[in-house]
C-alpha cells in the first residue's frame, strides 16, 4: 500500500474514533457510571461558586465534601466568567483531553525510535477505547488533566534519559508539579524521577531540584494544614469505617497490593498473549513458586476490603458470581506473580509499581484510577522490557483493540444489567 493511502486510512480511523467521542458527548455516554453524577453533584456547584465568589469558595472548599483538588475547577470557572455554559465548558474540556493521545504518541516516538511511526500512532489511538478516558473527557474531572500533565512529565523525562540534559530535568519537574497540584496522587512519582536524576546529574544540580520541588509545594501545605482546608480526607465511602474505629483498614497495604496488582494484570493481559512473554512469565513462576506463595498466603489472611464498591473487575466478578473472594485470590496469584516478574527484570520497576500502589491513599480503589495510566506507564517508564515481539507482530495491536473493545462492552453490560 502506498504511503499516501496509509496516511489516508490512518486519518480516517483517527477521525472515526474522534467522532465516537463526540457522539458519546451528545448522547451523554457514561461508561464509568459515576462520572456523570460526579460532574452533576460534586463539580458544577464549586465551579459556579468559584466564578461568583473566589475567595470564600477557596477558603471553604472542604465543605463541598470531595477529595479532588480545586485547581482544575478554578480553571474551569474562568470559562463561566466568559459566559460559557456548562455544556460548552464540557466541550472545551473534551478537546483539551485529546492532548493525552498526542502526548502518549510523542512519548512512544522517543522510546521506540526504530519502530514505524504509523504503528505507534495506532498504539496511541487505543486510548480512545478507554472507558475512563471517554467518561472523564465527556464529564470533566481533575484526574484526566492530571494524567495529561503526568504524561507530559514522562515525555520530558524520556528526553532527559536520551540527552542527559539538566533543562529536561527541570521540564520534568515543572510538568509533574502542575500535575500534582491538579491531581495530588501523581506527587509520589517524583521519587521515580529523582532516582534517575541522582544517578545522572551532578550532585549540586540534584540537590536544587528536590529543594525547588518542596518550595513549590509550600502553598499547598499552607492551604491544607495551616488554613485547614483539608479536602483530601472529606466525604469518602469509608467514613463509616473511620467512625467505627477501624481506621487502620483505610490504609491496609495488603488490600492495595492485591487489588491494584490485579488491575495492573488485567490491563496488561494482551501482552501475555505473546508466547515470548508468556513463556518467560510462567518460567518465572515455576522457579519462584515458594517465594510467591509464602507472602501471598499472608496477604490473603490480612485482606480486609469490606466496602463493596470498586475493588477492580476481578474482585467484583468474584463477589458477584460466587459471593466470596476465592476467584479473586486465584487471579491474585497470577497478578502478584506478574508484578514480581516485572520487578525482577529491573529493580526500578519495583519502585515504579510501589509508587503506583502508593498513589492511592484512600480506602476505596477503582479501575478508573489506573486506566489508561497503566498502559502509558508500561510502554514508557518500565525498564528492561524487550517489546520487539510486540512491535514485530501486528497481532499486538489487534489484541489491544479487541481487549479494549471487550472492556467497553463489559462496562455497558454492567451499567445496563448489574447496576
Amino acid at each position: 500500500m502506498k504511503l499516501k493511502d496509509k496516511l489516508s486510512n490512518y486519518n480516517f480511523f483517527c477521525l472515526f474514533l474522534y467522532l465516537t467521542l463526540i457522539i458519546g458527548f451528545l448522547y451523554e455516554e457514561n461508561l464509568n457510571f459515576g462520572s456523570y453524577y460526579d460532574w452533576t453533584n460534586a463539580y458544577k456547584l464549586p465551579i459556579k461558586d468559584f466564578s461568583e465568589n473566589f475567595t470564600k469558595t477557596l477558603l471553604n472548599y472542604e465543605k463541598y465534601g470531595q477529595r479532588h483538588s480545586p485547581v482544575y475547577l478554578i480553571f474551569l470557572s474562568f470559562f463561566l466568567d466568559l459566559n460559557f455554559s456548562f455544556d460548552q465548558i464540557r466541550l472545551v474540556h473534551l478537546h483539551l483531553s485529546l492532548s493525552l493521545v498526542w502526548i502518549f504518541y510523542k512519548c512512544l516516538r522517543l522510546k521506540f525510535q526504530n519502530i514505524d511511526k504509523r504503528y505507534l500512532q495506532l498504539l496511541s489511538l487505543v486510548i480512545f477505547l478507554s472507558p475512563t478516558f471517554r467518561s472523564l473527557s465527556i464529564w470533566p474531572d481533575s484526574r484526566l488533566p492530571g494524567l495529561i500533565l503526568f504524561s507530559l512529565s514522562i515525555y520530558y523525562f524520556l528526553h532527559f534519559l536520551k540527552f542527559n540534559s539538566l533543562k529536561y530535568a527541570w521540564f520534568t519537574c515543572f510538568s509533574l508539579i502542575i500535575s500534582a497540584y491538579i491531581s495530588p496522587n501523581f506527587l509520589v512519582f517524583f521519587l521515580y524521577y529523582f532516582f534517575f536524576f541522582f544517578k545522572r546529574l551532578e550532585f549540586k544540580y540534584f540537590i536544587i531540584l528536590p529543594f525547588f520541588t518542596c518550595l513549590v509545594g509550600v502553598p499547598a501545605v499552607y492551604y491544607i494544614f495551616f488554613l485547614e482546608v483539608n479536602f483530601l480526607f472529606t466525604n469518602s465511602f469509608d467514613t463509616d469505617i473511620v467512625d467505627n474505629n477501624l481506621f487502620f483498614l483505610k490504609y491496609n497495604l495488603v488490600d492495595k497490593i492485591l487489588i491494584i496488582s490485579s488491575i495492573i494484570f488485567f490491563h496488561l493481559l494482551p501482552i501475555l498473549f505473546f508466547k515470548e512473554i508468556y513463556n518467560k512469565f510462567f518460567g518465572y513462576i515455576k522457579k519462584n513458586l515458594i517465594k510467591i506463595l509464602i507472602p501471598l498466603f499472608l496477604f490473603f489472611y490480612f485482606f480486609a476490603y469490606k466496602v463493596f464498591t470498586g475493588g477492580g473487575i476481578f474482585f467484583q466478578l468474584s463477589n458477584i458470581l460466587f459471593d466470596n473472594n476465592y476467584l479473586f485470590f486465584i487471579v491474585c496469584f497470577f497478578s502478584y506473580s506478574f508484578i514480581m516478574f516485572l520487578s525482577k527484570l529491573n529493580i526500578v520497576n519495583l519502585l515504579l509499581i510501589s509508587l503506583i500502589i502508593a498513589s492511592n491513599i484512600q480506602y476505596s480503589i477503582y479501575h478508573k484510577y489506573y486506566e489508561p495510566m497503566i498502559l502509558i506507564v508500561f510502554f514508557t517508564l518500565f525498564q528492561n522490557l524487550d517489546l520487539k515481539f510486540f512491535f514485530q507482530d501486528k497481532k499486538g495491536l489487534v489484541y489491544l483493540y479487541l481487549f479494549s473493545s471487550f472492556y467497553i462492552l463489559a462496562r455497558i453490560f454492567k451499567i445496563f444489567f448489574l447496576v
